[in-house]
């Protein structure tokens, strides 16, 4: 198991990386009046970071519970992990600095400090409870929602089981990557003793939009990804929080996030022909307009054909088999991004692709019917594996004075 110190350090310096290259990116040119802090408010009936205008930077963390004891005990020592990290979660998205003081200097400080004097730069952070929390450990089995089954295997994915699933997982997003990276951090150091870090990931350049504002971002092989997403707060209450159906009442206005880390096969696909890559997703490359024409947001005639008679969408291109036409009307909240972990030491290949995050109310109808789908039949899966997987229920919102969980461990 990876332990926190690993994936701490390795947060740390591609954190510290972007950062550096955001400051030299600022230099030179006109000097501009600095805009107003941008925040995200951290109370409400919802988590925040799920609907919100997704950021340009994430740090994504699962940590494993540690401590020991009767369950009781275990669910005490739980409860107050996630009001300690509530209160840090909240004053991080606020600006201010971890809660604590030491005056005297006698004891670590209580902030570790790399982001003082940063704004919160629409900081974000959202937790999600995995299935392993509810065994017999903490007592909570009866308390474990049936949506929130265990992932099935699929074809073709060659997933690392020490970098996958976890107790607990926290999502950082924020538009300043030493911002996110100073969340996810400090959540470890208070929990040091409670938990230990499974898995890490750092997220670059956001590979969605969750806002009818934001440009469609690309993936790193160069597509418009997620031209199709929702973005309206109609649609997501219909697929992506939970709603009073639920088995588990303390689930309502919650979500299911689906993590999944995709290493794409760059340097494969940097040598296949512009229109084979066009056919394996359906669009024109630059524009984004689907391969049927007109514009990026125009809908894809899935029934026409070429002067042979072929579809003009292959049938194997992954916006037909990922589309709500060809799926039931199923639709999920992405908010990926884009990853790089330096190089692959075996073959000299670049180790990068696409971090995955998903939202919807049920990931049994939803995720996991439509990956079933892509993995057997998707072009796409001869340039890319699925290496690391995550399922979390992410509960509701908080109150002014309530914490992460509060629903789960007091209904």
């Amino acid at each position: 198991m990876h332990t926190s110190r690993r994936g701490l350090l390795t947060l740390g310096t591609a954190a510290v990386a972007g950062t550096a290259a955001g400051t030299l990116t600022a230099c030179g040119g006109d000097a501009e009046q600095p805009a107003a802090p941008a925040k995200v408010a951290f109370t409400g009936a919802r988590q925040a970071g799920i609907a919100t205008p997704q950021q340009d930077r994430l740090a994504f963390a699962a940590y494993d519970l540690t401590v020991s004891g009767s369950p009781a005990q275990r669910r005490d020592a739980l409860r107050v992990l996630l009001k300690t990290w509530t209160a840090a979660a909240r004053a991080m998205a606020e600006g201010r600095p971890v809660p604590g003081e030491n005056k005297l200097g006698t004891a670590p400080p209580a902030d570790t400090g790399e982001a003082f004097g940063s704004k919160p730069a629409n900081l974000t952070i959202t937790i999600g409870f995995g299935p392993s929390l509810f065994d017999a450990r903490f007592g909570l089995a009866h308390k474990r929602p049936a949506a929130l089954a265990d992932l099935p295997a699929f074809a073709g994915e060659d997933l690392d089981a020490q970098n996958s699933n976890g107790d607990i997982a926290i999502q950082a997003c924020s538009d300043d990557p030493m911002v996110a990276f100073h969340a996810i951090r400090n959540l470890a150091r208070l929990g040091r003793g409670t938990v230990v870090m499974r898995w890490s990931q750092l997220g670059f350049g956001r590979a969605a939009s969750t806002s009818s504002a934001q440009e469609t971002p690309r993936n790193l092989f160069g597509f418009k990804d997620g031209t199709r997403n929702i973005r309206d707060a109609r649609t997501m209450d219909r697929w992506v929080f939970v709603g009073a159906d639920t088995d588990q009442p303390w689930m309502r206005d919650g979500s299911y996030l689906v993590a999944r880390k995709i290493r794409m096969r760059i340097e494969a696909w940097d040598r296949d022909f512009l229109t084979d890559q066009q056919n394996v997703f359906g669009r024109h490359k630059y524009t984004g307009a689907p391969l049927t024409g007109g514009d990026e947001f125009d809908r894809p005639d899935f029934a026409a054909t070429n002067s042979d008679g072929t579809p003009t969408i292959p049938v194997d291109a992954h916006i037909r088999l990922a589309s709500r036409e060809h799926n039931g009307g199923v639709q999920i909240l992405r908010r990926a991004y884009n990853y790089t972990d330096g190089m692959l030491a075996a073959s000299g290949e670049l180790d990068a692709g696409l971090f995955f995050l998903c939202y919807q109310r049920d990931p049994r109808s939803q995720f996991v019917a439509l990956q079933r789908k892509l993995a057997a039949h998707d072009a796409l899966n001869e340039y890319i594996t699925h290496v690391a997987s995550g399922l979390y229920a992410c509960p509701p919102g908080v109150g002014e004075h309530g914490y992460w969980g509060q629903s789960l461990l007091e209904s």
